[in-house]
């Protein structure tokens, strides 16, 4: 996910340490749920069971920066610039990615799973739909909601902003949120709940589940969708904004309370329950999570490098901790405490050197580039002759 990683080079004055520290929680929470610890604690296996909705939390900060992106240009009156955001996106999330699948591709050993799905479907971005998990690299199916989400969005902001009215943004959230509860609703009724308890066909289900409620497009945009609205609120209610800012403590509170529903509702991940309210819960819980900490000013100690090395583990990590069975077993196998140690350190080693391989300096000849193409329009613009040469 492109937003996994903190404000690229170039844009060091737009870095939030409250976002940094959000998108730091987030990749905590997916490593620890792909972390296989064995005999850990308690509050280390809460977290563990419920480290999944750390990818629900990136959506809410990729829809909350993704439209501030494309919004904030409408309060100068001015339209986003679709060419230099498309050239942002591809990257920033491209040359990483890449990397890491082809090694996926030409190493087997590299595997956490045995099965890859097709090269086709990692290039095309559409991994995620009628994916069979387990399966390698199988991560990857949120990188996916988030192309999509970077192919389409820019394009419905153009539509809203034509003729911009509160109703308007109103009606197109409202239906993409209902959309979501009826179609993960008809799913959950035609191929889900007639086989839902039968121990004949459990693992039927799971496929199913996964298959076609977990990973595909159409049944994960709440977290996108709540991080929009914010945005929206942001820039053009900013009275709104500032009263919820004034009141960070109510509204941490409020979402402690929505996350914990959010636990409850999804702590059998394969309820009804979870399948049809689960992730609204989880997105609103996030929203109001983002809201209380949007604006801290203050930096919590490795929260920066959290961030910025959030996308290359998030890339990494699941082949890093297999690695890391395999020829660290005996290791592994002393505590959960020396196990946890193991994988965390050898997983941000490892993102490290992907971020100063591959990810910086790509991000740096991005800013070089627009640089350079802004600079050539704004010479043509100045010298009008010089347009028709």
């Amino acid at each position: 996910m492109a937003n996994l990683g903190a404000i690229e080079p170039g844009r060091k004055a737009a870095r939030e340490p409250g976002l940094d520290l959000l998108r730091s929680l987030a990749i905590l929470l997916v490593a620890l749920f792909h972390m296989p610890l064995e005999r850990a604690p308690e509050v280390l296996g809460v977290a563990e069971q419920c480290g999944w909705m750390g990818v629900d939390l990136f959506f809410v900060l990729s829809g909350f920066l993704i439209g501030s992106q494309l919004l904030r240009p409408y309060l100068h009156n001015k339209k986003p610039l679709l060419w230099a955001f498309y050239l942002r996106r591809a990257f920033r999330v491209l040359p990483a990615f890449w990397v890491v699948l082809f090694v996926y591709v030409l190493v087997p050993g590299f595997r956490e799973q045995p099965n890859l799905p097709e090269l086709w479907r990692f290039l095309t971005f559409t991994q995620n739909l009628g994916l069979e998990a387990p399966a390698a690299f199988s991560h990857a199916w949120s990188l996916c909601v988030e192309e999509h989400f970077y192919l389409f969005f820019p394009i419905l902001v153009l539509w809203l902003m034509r003729k911009p009215s509160l109703g308007k943004a109103i009606a197109v959230a409202a239906t993409i949120f209902i959309a979501g509860l009826i179609v993960r609703w008809i799913i959950w009724a035609h191929y889900l709940g007639p086989i839902a308890g039968d121990s004949k066909n459990e693992h039927l289900f799971i496929v199913r589940y996964w298959g076609m409620i977990y990973f595909p497009t159409y049944a994960r945009l709440d977290g996108l969708l709540v991080g929009v609205l914010l945005a929206g609120i942001r820039i053009f209610r900013p009275d709104w904004w500032s009263y919820a800012m004034a009141r960070r403590g109510r509204v941490f509170v409020m979402a402690s309370i929505l996350l914990g529903l959010a636990i409850w509702s999804c702590w059998d991940l394969y309820s009804v329950s979870a399948v049809i309210w689960g992730f609204p819960l989880i997105a609103l819980g996030f929203g109001f999570l983002v809201v209380a900490v949007a604006g801290l000013q203050f930096r919590v100690p490795g929260a920066t490098i959290g961030a910025t090395l959030a996308y290359s583990t998030y890339l990494t990590h699941k082949a890093v901790m297999h690695l890391d069975r395999v020829y660290l077993g005996n290791l592994l196998s002393v505590n959960w405490l020396v196990s946890l140690a193991i994988y965390a350190v050898s997983s941000l080693i490892v993102a490290l050197a992907l971020y100063l391989c591959v990810e910086g300096p790509f991000l740096r000849l991005r800013e070089r580039i627009i640089s350079a193409i802004r600079a050539r329009k704004s010479a043509l613009a100045t010298a009008p002759g010089l347009a028709g040469s």
